[in-house]
């Protein structure tokens, strides 16, 4: 455990010094979430605006902070012979990508934490009652999220393209699970592709604990299909990840 804290502490100094992780991975949900907001009065779904826009981008954050982060990471100390180097450290593997994680899902619980004192501040959203739920839901969103991001860090080949791919992955998700609001008067095929989406149920989830004020069980099939998609980054993770830079393999 000493040594996985060691590492946690490490890959903590790592993101914080990286101006351009920090912003849009931490950053950016907090400015998309008051921006956003702007573009909306009154209610949705019948209730308060800033509060089922606040679930939303706490389910972009997952997004952006386990996905895109961890992609970006792996992949660009992939191809810079970080990884490579890793191997031959007494530093476990699986020791290295628990650690990464693990910041990855601390910051995700600083940035959720600094969302709803947002909320409260700005448009006097409430804590929510279901805090439990809403953790959990996060976390399972967060590690499924993770789980897809080292998959899809085995697919890019590139340091130099690693933003734009993950970013044409991600932005689209959100805008279609209605991360930015509501999707209901979306075309048909649009609403059709955003029921395939982790996003789209991961954001159900987050938005029946704060919105609707219900428990995680309220909603098995979102619970379901989440895990589903986080089993399947994990079977891909496994199966393709490399240490070796690209040129190299």
């Amino acid at each position: 455990m000493r040594l996985f804290f060691h590492e946690l502490k490490g890959e903590q100094l790592l993101y914080w010094r990286s101006r351009e992780a920090a912003f849009f991975t931490f950053i950016f949900p907090l400015l998309l979430y008051v921006l956003v907001s702007a573009f909306y009065t009154g209610d949705i779904y019948g209730q308060p605006a800033g509060r089922v826009l606040l679930a939303g981008l706490l389910g972009y954050g997952a997004a952006t902070t386990s996905f895109a982060g961890i992609a970006i990471f792996l992949v660009i100390r992939r191809e810079n012979g970080v990884l490579k180097r890793l191997r031959a450290t007494p530093l476990p593997p699986a020791m290295y990508i628990a650690a990464l994680l693990g910041s990855t899902l601390l910051v995700f619980a600083i940035e959720a934490a600094a969302m709803i004192g947002l909320a409260r501040v700005t448009y006097h959203v409430g804590v929510p009652d279901r805090l439990g739920s809403l953790a959990l839901s996060l976390l399972l969103g967060a590690a499924a999220f993770a789980a897809l991001g080292i998959a899809m860090a085995a697919a890019i080949r590139s340091a130099e393209g690693a933003s734009a791919v993950v970013n044409l992955v991600v932005l689209p998700m959100a805008f279609l699970s209605g991360s930015f609001g509501p999707t209901r008067h979306f075309p048909h095929v649009l609403r059709a592709i955003a029921d395939v989406l982790p996003l789209t149920y991961l954001v159900r989830l987050v938005r029946s604990a704060i919105v609707f004020d219900q428990p995680i069980w309220h909603e098995p099939g979102a619970i379901g299909v989440v895990a589903g998609w986080g089993l399947v980054g994990l079977v891909l993770a496994v199966w393709a990840f490399r240490w070796e830079p690209s040129e190299s393999g």
